[in-house]
């Protein structure tokens, strides 16, 4: 597979220590298998307790007598403690291992999991989200480095886009659940379900991750990390794929976020189980970000990306009809373009970064939740003063905001052509 075409050197800072690739796993390899549904599980578990309160944010909202924008930060205050915490944890995987960190990050995210159904006040509800987020901040990073360390480089592409496929499996089925489980026995119980769902998923995560082979113990330096930082902030490739990972983010978010109240309200007036059930799409999210790689096959990275926001755009325009049928569709496109972006963004920071990748998915990680903190409260906040349309001009600010980054990156390929040329 080519390397990630959007117009910057390949590399940040001095090449990491080769690995020979025949040593490292690839479909149908010993351990391949364990290594994919582990990862998966750990995506679900990862997702489903990270969202776990946005299907239920209506419920919320009346039980604490509080507004949607109050209610989101029980969703936004997760995501973006996560983002705030990937970068110095991910640091920590680089001393104790990714296994290790992944295994501690689920651990305390699952415990405080278990305590948020007793949580007296929206404020305490929201500060237990928020450690719940930093705990879970140990896991993307250092699942994608694990990925890039034990992973051979053509089959990359498709292991992160099966723990992508994870995440958007533990988002469908949390909020489904969720939702059932609120219908009949309020959202305190809903929560405490999802709870119970990832204390499975991290038990399973842990018997079946097979022990890192070519992962090298190094002691955190700050002076190092700010070096590493400094260089992959420097990569003009690395800033444009942290934005377009944000900008898909703020999209989803928004819409996420919104679409309980706009589906609870009229002309839908859906009960909270069925507006449960809405998050189903999500199944549409692991089928395109496990093709992500042989979307970038027929089209490459870019062309990936243009068909990615494209499909997300027309998703929004859909989704503003008042027919059930033709909003669910708009759901169904906006879920598609969302993961087949992340998918075709994320694998691309772990191809280009040849050292400090724990840093590189780090850094695309927190640009990445802060874009979902953002489009959460953001979202809430145009939904309330604009409606539905007001969270849809929202979402189409951010795709096009894709897109310019995207064609940004072509016009600095062509530039780079002549030189390599000359050279």
């Amino acid at each position: 597979m080519p390397s990630a075409s959007t117009g910057a050197p390949v590399t940040t800072g001095a090449p990491a220590a080769a690995v020979p690739s025949e040593s490292r796993m690839a479909p149908g390899a010993p351990g391949y298998r364990r290594m994919s549904l582990a990862l998966f599980l750990a995506g679900v578990a990862t997702f489903a307790l990270l969202y776990s309160t946005q299907a239920l944010l209506p419920l919320i909202s009346r039980d604490f007598g509080v507004t949607a924008g109050t209610a989101s930060w029980t969703v936004s205050a997760a995501t973006g403690a996560l983002a705030l915490f990937v970068l110095p944890l991910s640091a920590l995987s680089e001393r104790f291992g990714r296994r290790t960190l992944m295994t501690a990050s689920l651990v305390i995210a699952v415990g405080v999991g278990l305590l948020v159904p007793f949580a007296p006040s929206v404020g305490a509800l929201i500060a237990l989200r928020a450690v719940q987020g930093a705990a879970l901040a140990g896991l993307p990073a250092s699942a994608t480095a694990y990925l890039a360390e034990e992973v051979r480089p053509k089959a990359l592409i498709t292991a992160i886009g099966l723990f992508v496929a994870g995440n958007s499996v533990g988002g469908m089925s949390g909020r489904v659940i969720s939702g059932w489980v609120a219908q009949e026995w309020g959202w305190r119980a809903a929560v405490a379900a999802i709870g119970l769902l990832a204390v499975g998923c991290a038990v399973a995560f842990r018997l079946l991750l097979p022990a890192p082979r070519h992962f090298t113990a190094a002691s955190p330096r700050p002076a190092a990390l700010v070096r590493t930082v400094r260089a992959h902030l420097s990569n003009p490739l690395l800033c444009r794929l942290y934005a377009i990972g944000a900008l898909f983010m703020t999209v989803f978010g928004a819409v996420y976020t919104v679409i309980g109240y706009r589906l609870s309200e009229a002309p839908f007036s859906l009960p909270q189980g069925v507006v449960g059930s809405v998050f189903l799409v999500y199944l549409v999210g692991t089928v395109s970000a496990s093709t992500a790689g042989r979307v970038v096959a027929r089209l490459g990275r870019r062309g990936a990306l243009y068909l990615a926001g494209g499909t997300a755009a027309s998703g929004l325009l859909l989704s503003l009809s008042d027919s059930l049928p033709l909003v669910l569709l708009g759901l169904v496109l906006i879920t598609a373009g969302f993961f087949t972006g992340h998918a075709v963004a994320s694998s691309s920071v772990s191809h280009t970064a040849q050292q400090g990748r724990a840093q590189a998915s780090a850094l695309y990680q927190s640009a990445y939740y802060m874009g979902s903190s953002a489009g959460g409260t953001l979202g809430a906040v145009a939904f309330h003063s604009g409606g539905w349309a007001g969270t849809v001009s929202l979402g189409l600010l951010a795709v096009l905001g894709v897109v310019a980054v995207t064609v940004l990156g072509s016009h600095a390929a062509r530039a780079r052509r002549p030189l390599a040329v000359q050279h």
